[in-house]
């Protein structure tokens, strides 16, 4: 059977836009509280400005230098730009009818409402005016479009507005069109005060519909023949030749100062936008009306994020919790505990905390030797930076392996990787050409009375950003197994040194073992199930679009393998597929916190081996990144591992089910359980 056969693969950019909606659908579902419905709006608005800026913008370079290579299901670069055209204008409108007919009038019913300016009374439109003046006009500069002020270079994704106009200025110069810039230090929503505020506890107002409001004010003596909102996304992908590159830092900085000004990929404009108000944007713009959204309402939804902390409304909240620290640690101490057994933390129903303590005690620990780290994201205020920082000035040996091209968060990491070198911390950015994407921790101990080193090693499936692990589900391995320990002092060899592919004890890594070892297990599977043993694999992903292990999974499922997926974005195997995929069923669970836990479970008849991983099965992930697999080996945390995988499987209430033909349904079921999440945060929280 002819596996590459393009019939059956998903494409990988439709297979995300497809996420988003899914995303989307989170603000119609009446179990969830009111303004975090409305949060899903704006994640889903910020994942599309991504989409545009790094995916479309990588399809329209593909185009610009003939790249004519297919996607996986036999798809041009034209096709598919055609088809995310069509995707995403209807994802577009969906979101803003979802805003509008759903979700305003919903916050209507709670005394929580936005006001147009023709609901605007005398003592509103006064206090907005003085507000306009006093705080909008000073920090706003307006740009009069003619022969010496040409079409400016416009930020990206920020408001601007156009401005119609007639008449000639103080220096006799009869002008037609004025841009707007709105500064990032604007709020684009505004709560008017109580006292002029209205009939409801929460009155906002659009900064949009002030500027639209009062714009005549910064053009005395003109005719204002309309004003008109309007936002470009532009391509933000850094492109970096590393090879030739002797400072990879000073370089990331160079290319960050472009990224604002990259080609346009989209024009988002008002609804009640004219026709030639239009064209004259997507003329200067260099872009086609295929790449213009025309939206009914403000033009940049993610800048409404601060909605819900401004609305003092617990019971239109999630229920506040707080994460547990497992007994034994709070009582005996991280180092004492790891000494005798592993420990697993399921976040963020079980605490970062103990991650934090591990590196704070090694710093104050006057018997640890060194600290080795692996940093991605972190945060602006990082707990466990400062314990690095603290263990460098304690005299102790701190080496952090920074990745300095973590996307969106470059300047950043820029910044940490200077600040940790000041301090005295021994600083390197990885391998050119290989993100360091790994989530290792490595402390370095001589005993007190025996004189022997001894180490301790945390791996995880996310990241050391302790506000992430509020926000995200991964799984955080803490061990002072020995083998396990050799491996990761070999891998901060290999990042740090020079030298050859050290042979590992039980990890798997990339660019080396992982994608070999995972193909092996794959294949055992297969081996089983046509020998007539049983054959079952659990994988939950973030994304899947490695053809390679997806023909391995197609050949798994012919020879009779029941293999379960759980992929919450991006997945390129179409299940169902009769002679093909009848055996794998695929499942996106999408909820209050983002499911991030990379977990591959193969039953190799019996033995039920268990990994946690850093690394998604992409492309990318298996040989163009530095990534770690670890074995689950105590047979507790297995058991327990499996019991939480069981749980999602059996979900109902939260997991989308693939169709073959790319489609996600929820399947009606009598099941009354509480969601899969609400079903782990009781029982870990515990």
């Amino acid at each position: 059977m002819n596996l590459t056969n393009p019939s059956h693969y998903l494409n990988r950019e439709l297979s995300l836009l497809a996420f988003n909606w899914r995303v989307l659908q989170q603000a119609l579902d009446l179990s969830i509280p009111l303004l975090e419905r409305i949060r899903f709006i704006f994640i889903c608005s910020n994942n599309l400005d991504e989409f545009f800026e790094v995916r479309v913008a990588g399809l329209r370079h593909d185009l610009a230098r003939g790249d004519t290579k297919p996607s996986l299901n036999g798809a041009s670069t034209e096709q598919v730009l055609r088809d995310i055209n069509e995707r995403a204008h209807a994802l577009v409108d969906e979101q803003y009818r979802i805003f509008n007919e759903e979700l305003l009038p919903k916050l209507a019913e709670e005394s929580i409402q936005f006001l147009p300016s023709h609901e605007w009374n005398d003592e509103q439109y006064k206090w907005l005016k003085k507000y306009f003046k006093q705080q909008v006009m000073p920090v706003i500069s307006p740009i009069s479009l003619d022969l010496t002020h040409p079409f400016p270079r416009l930020v990206n994704k920020s408001l601007h507005f156009l401005l119609h106009l007639h008449g000639n200025d103080a220096f006799g110069r009869d002008l037609e069109y004025a841009v707007l810039h709105m500064p990032r230090s604007l709020p684009r929503i505004i709560e008017l005060p109580e006292k002029v505020g209205g009939s409801k506890e929460h009155n906002f107002v659009y900064l949009s519909s002030i500027i639209s409001e009062f714009a005549e004010d910064l053009f005395p003596g003109m005719d204002i023949h309309g004003c008109y909102q309007f936002r470009l996304t532009r391509d933000s992908d850094l492109l970096l030749e590393e090879n030739s590159i002797e400072d990879l830092a000073s370089a990331l900085k160079r290319e960050l100062q472009s990224r604002n000004f990259g080609a346009a990929v989209r024009l988002e404009v008002g609804k009640s936008c004219p026709n030639k108000i239009v064209n004259f944007l997507l003329q200067k713009c260099n872009l086609t009306p295929d790449e213009l959204y025309r939206v009914d309402g403000p033009v940049n939804l993610n800048r409404l994020m601060s909605l819900p902390e401004l609305v003092d409304r617990p019971d239109l909240r999630f229920s506040g919790f707080t994460p547990k620290v497992p007994g034994e640690i709070a009582r005996r101490g991280v180092f004492e505990v790891m000494a005798e057994r592993d420990i697993l933390l399921h976040h963020p129903y079980q605490s970062f905390q103990p991650v934090v303590d591990l590196v704070r005690q090694a710093a104050s620990d006057p018997y640890v030797l060194a600290i080795k780290q692996t940093l991605y994201r972190t945060g602006s205020q990082s707990a466990i930076v400062e314990a690095l920082i603290e263990a460098s000035h304690a005299g102790k040996e701190v080496t952090a392996v920074v990745e300095l091209r973590a996307r969106f968060d470059e300047a950043d990491n820029i910044e940490l990787a200077q600040k940790l070198q000041e301090a005295g911390v021994l600083v390197v950015y990885g391998v050119v050409g290989y993100k360091t994407h790994a989530k290792m921790t490595l402390v370095v101990k001589k005993e007190e009375k025996s004189k022997k080193l001894t180490r301790f090693v945390h791996l995880g499936t996310g990241n050391y950003h302790a506000g992430n692990a509020r926000l995200y589900t991964d799984y955080s391995l803490l061990t002072s197994n020995p083998e396990m320990c050799e491996d990761v002092h070999k891998v901060f060899q290999q990042l740090t040194g020079m030298g050859k592919v050290y042979e590992l004890n039980q990890l798997w890594h990339a660019p080396f073992t992982l994608h070999k070892n995972i193909l092996a297990a794959i294949d055992g599977e297969t081996k089983n199930a046509l020998a007539g043993k049983e054959g079952r694999m659990i994988i939950k992903l973030n994304s899947l679009t490695d053809q390679s292990l997806i023909e391995a999974l197609y050949r798994a499922s012919i020879a009779g393998v029941k293999i379960d997926l759980i992929i919450r974005g991006v997945c390129c195997l179409s299940p169902g597929i009769k002679g093909v995929s009848e055996n794998i069923r695929v499942r996106s669970i999408i909820g209050r916190f983002l499911e991030h836990s990379r977990v591959y479970y193969f039953y190799n008849d019996g033995e039920k081996n268990l990994y946690a991983a850093s690394a998604d099965w992409m492309e990318r992930n298996l040989y163009h990144r530095v990534e770690t697999c670890f074995p689950i080996l105590q047979a507790d945390i297995k058991k327990r591992m499996l019991d939480e995988l069981s749980l999602m499987l059996k979900d109902t209430q939260q997991s989308w089910i693939l169709q073959a033909d790319g489609e996600y349904r929820l399947e009606p079921s009598k099941n009354t359980k509480p969601k899969v999440q609400q079903q782990l945060l009781e029982r870990l929280s515990r």
